[in-house]
């Protein structure tokens, strides 16, 4: 973590958003056209929409993977576009969930979740123990030496969250983190995000165009065409949109 961000007031919202605008291909797309929101710590607050209403790109932008053409974006009162060490603040201040799952094919379940861990101190049998850890509390302890191709879609989403959780982050950023997986194991994986978030009152950012998911979030940003145009409960039906 870098010193600035380290000594943010804890007193500020987790991320404030001010006015945010993103163009893509010459002005041609209006990927953002003017959003602004905030989100305090402890917060699950889904982001929802149509295809193509900007809502994953708003999520890269939280995560540090892409930058706005203009407005303010702050982490606890600290400017995103402007940090000098991206990697650090994605590797220790934030964990990433992915609807592709991202793990190594040739890493064990128990390496993948070590992989975010090289950035930091721990020494070998610490970074394993965390990982054991982790994969035992997503109720994969019996899984940990399989790879990932022996492993069901919602078992490598599972490993997925435990590796999101090797740092101790405090805030988690998942993108259609359901979106490759049947009912029944996205049931579970939304299952046990909910209980992460009710236990250790992590900060949860979930982008789903799922309106029956978003409406599991305790607040909405529903979005249309670049815009947020609701915040708070889900009241719009998708017809509407």
């Amino acid at each position: 973590m870098s010193s600035t961000l380290a000594s943010a007031g804890s007193a500020a919202p987790v991320y404030e958003a001010i006015d945010l605008k993103k163009d893509y291909d010459g002005g041609q797309v209006q990927a953002l056209r003017g959003v602004s929101f905030r989100v305090n710590a402890g917060e699950f607050v889904a982001i929802t929409g149509p295809s193509g209403c900007g809502k994953s790109t708003l999520l890269q932008m939280l995560g540090a993977l892409d930058k706005p053409d203009t407005g303010t974006l702050n982490y606890r009162d600290q400017s995103l576009p402007d940090l000098t060490d991206p990697p650090a603040y994605r590797a220790h201040e934030i964990g990433f969930i992915f609807q592709a799952f991202h793990l190594l094919p040739t890493y064990t379940a128990v390496e993948n979740v070590q992989i975010p861990m090289f950035e930091g101190k721990l020494g070998t049998k610490a970074r394993r123990d965390r990982a054991i850890e982790l994969l035992t509390q997503v109720g994969l302890s019996h899984r940990i030496h399989h790879f990932p191709g022996k492993l069901s879609g919602g078992e490598r989403q599972r490993v997925a969250i435990a590796r999101s959780l090797a740092n101790n982050p405090g805030v988690l950023l998942a993108d259609e983190p359901t979106g490759n997986l049947d009912s029944k194991n996205a049931a579970q994986v939304l299952e046990l995000l909910v209980k992460l978030h009710q236990e250790q009152r992590t900060t949860l950012i979930m982008v789903t165009h799922d309106m029956s998911i978003a409406r599991m979030a305790e607040r909405v940003l529903l979005m249309k065409d670049g815009l947020i145009v609701s915040d708070g409960n889900l009241d719009v039906e998708p017809n509407q949109l």
